[in-house]
């Protein structure tokens, strides 16, 4: 299908022209390639305001040298800026755990490496105060999100400010943003300055830098900033707070002193509403890149453009996971009619094959699923509901899913929708006294490996030893060994040849050489060679990167060791490619070393390693090229 410019927001003073513009209300900056996609923040912030009768332009990934030009092409709005970094942080996005170049910027047209900044809400934020000092700026998006207080940076390895403090940004919009923008330009549109604090004190889900603030018994107040870089048992205690805080129904406002003023994080909204959600999702995107990129691949959009996503939040509360901080813990779904009505849109794409790439979430099975008693979770602080067991509390039912499959299913030009988002197994395990959603588990189970699985599952047991899995948050690892032999044997009864591909991370907090070696050693014994693997890497605003960091658990507040030398987080690495051969000799070394040698046996039975390599069938090494490499 060919779009007119005039049906994406406009990009360029020519794009205004076309609509009859002289003048917009908002503009919006972003660090990514314009992709008007639900799953494009920018586009979303964008259809939203529209939506609402505003005039709004988009300027994608401006060039931040020079003159300026980029900044200055739409004009000054009437209301504000609002900066959109991307949907990545922009340093994980632009380097790996050992700080190296990645190999592309998935969000860029052709992966380009150069069409962002580091950071670029501060770059962005500060050209347009020097452009525009009167116009206010909103920074919005996953970068000023996570950067809202006090944080660790692991690119700088420091503890940084605030993201307001260093940008000349006035308001953050953190976690998802809808709510909040259509707010802010409500208030602005009345003649409200939203640059005053008396304008925009009582507005969810901001936050703002104030010099003057009435603490109350209700508020947290935060170990300053001074005294995080002074005591890192100050930032740890931080932090559980900040969690908890960030995954209540109803939360606290939190306070923290930096440079002689306060950073004021108003708490959240309430969860989204199944109708608000549809609202969002509902909007006329044309679910394509802007034409300015024809012609370019844009890696991400690649990725999700035959996919649809079905629900906001996750309970998982996985410590080194960033989406508790942006989306909370609760579930917003969307109805069966809004996911039916994208499905729809995507079936009628000129390349689409009949095969939906992905009908998930942030956790592919937890649609639906909510407290019995809300009244329980209007005062629940558990970051997680299914850590370290899952809570009696929980309708763990599967049957609205199910049901959400079979209606997409039943679809014309459906010939299969594939599960590509990570399942939580321990929700598929758990048996509790509601029998009706422990046959739903069942069922799902069996649905989706007979139905939904594109050749490989892939899950996330992440560790194998227990110690680790709970500083992680995850399950025990006999967990999937339960859920590996349910796998396996229904692919027997059902004639299929799948393969379940399995997540681990090295060098999480807690995690020793000897907890890698007997890793190896374990699955190895269950016959993997392991190639879905990442090194740790410390994110913004997490448990985990707090742990590493401050070197304390922010819960217990007792020390824990982690791997932070580059020498130190090789070694633990090295123990995921035990089959190569290339890897024996500097293996058999760190056991030795370690005091392990009873293990060398059990990796390298006969010796030398070569002869137990098997090579690759074609087919596999074909199917390995399009998934996640070390």
């Amino acid at each position: 299908m060919e779009y007119r410019l005039t049906d994406f927001l406009p990009t360029t003073k020519k794009e205004l022209e076309l609509r009859g513009w002289d003048e917009l209300d908002v503009i919006l900056f972003s660090g990514d390639a314009y992709v008007d996609h639900p799953s494009f923040g920018v586009a979303v912030i964008g259809r939203i305001l529209e939506a609402a009768g505003y005039r709004v332009g988009i300027v994608p990934q401006p060039d931040w040298h020079g003159d300026f030009r980029d900044f200055k092409k739409l004009g000054r709005p009437r209301l504000f800026f609002g900066i959109s970094p991307g949907c990545m942080d922009s340093m994980v996005n632009k380097y790996t755990a050992n700080r190296r170049l990645r190999s592309e910027d998935a969000y860029s047209p052709d992966g380009r490496h150069d069409m962002r900044p580091e950071y670029p809400t501060i770059v962005y934020s500060n050209i347009l105060r020097q452009l525009y000092p009167d116009v206010p700026i909103v920074l919005g998006g996953i970068e000023a999100s996570l950067r809202r207080l006090t944080h660790y940076d692991y690119w700088q390895d420091s503890l940084r400010k605030c993201i307001l403090c260093d940008s000349g940004g006035d308001i953050i919009s953190y976690g998802m943003g809808e709510k909040t923008i259509l707010e802010l330009a409500r208030r602005a549109s009345e003649g409200q300055d939203i640059r005053q604090i008396e304008t925009i004190q009582d507005l969810p889900q901001i936050v703002y830098l104030s010099k003057d603030v009435k603490v109350t018994a209700n508020d947290i107040v935060l170990h300053s900033h001074e005294e995080c870089l002074r005591n890192k048992r100050a930032e740890a205690e931080n932090y559980r707070h900040i969690e908890e805080q960030s995954n209540m129904m109803h939360a606290q406002r939190i306070l923290q002193h930096v440079d002689n003023v306060y950073v004021v994080a108003n708490p959240p909204y309430p969860p989204m509403t199944t109708e608000e959600i549809d609202a969002s999702f509902d909007l006329p995107y044309t679910r394509q890149p802007h034409p300015k990129y024809k012609g370019k691949r844009i890696p991400a959009y690649d990725m999700i453009k035959h996919s649809v996503n079905i629900h906001r939040g996750c309970f998982g509360g996985c410590a080194f996971c960033t989406i508790s901080a942006h989306q909370g813990k609760f579930i917003a779904c969307r109805s069966k009619q809004s996911i039916l009505k994208e499905v729809e849109q995507v079936t009628q794409m000129p390349d689409f094959k009949g095969y939906l790439s992905d009908l998930g979430g942030p956790s592919a099975n937890m649609y639906g699923m909510h407290g019995r008693n809300i009244k329980a979770c209007n005062k629940c602080k558990r970051p997680s509901c299914i850590h370290p067991q899952i809570c009696p509390n929980l309708n763990t039912n599967h049957e609205q899913l199910l049901n959400i499959y079979r209606a997409v299913d039943a679809l014309p030009g459906i010939k299969k929708s594939f599960i590509g988002s990570g399942v939580r197994y321990d929700l598929l395990l758990y048996r509790g006294k509601d029998e009706v959603a422990n046959r739903s588990a069942e069922a799902y189970t069996r649905e989706l490996i007979c139905r939904h699985v594109s050749g490989r599952l892939k899950v996330a047991p992440e560790h194998t030893a227990d110690r680790v899995l709970m500083l992680m948050r995850k399950p025990a690892f006999n967990q999937f060994g339960a859920f590996k032999r349910i796998f396996d044997r229904i692919n027997r009864e059902e004639n299929l040849r799948q393969q379940i591909i399995p997540y681990f991370i090295s060098s999480h907090p807690g995690c020793h050489e000897e907890d890698m070696a007997e890793l190896a050693v374990l699955t190895k014994d269950m016959d993997f060679q392991l190639e879905q693997v990442q090194d740790f890497t410390p994110t913004p605003m997490t448990i985990a990167t707090e742990t590493w960091y401050t070197g304390y658990d922010p819960y217990t507040l007792q020390p824990v060791f982690s791997a932070k030398t580059p020498k130190e987080k090789l070694a633990q690495r090295q123990y995921f490619f035990w089959y190569k051969p290339e890897e024996q000799r500097n293996i058999e070394q760190s056991l030795h070393r370690i005091g392990r040698p009873d293990l060398i046996k059990k990796l390298f039975p006969n010796g030398n390693h070569r002869t137990e390599h098997h090579p690759e069938r074609p087919e596999e090494k074909k199917r390995r090229r399009h998934h996640r490499h070390p």
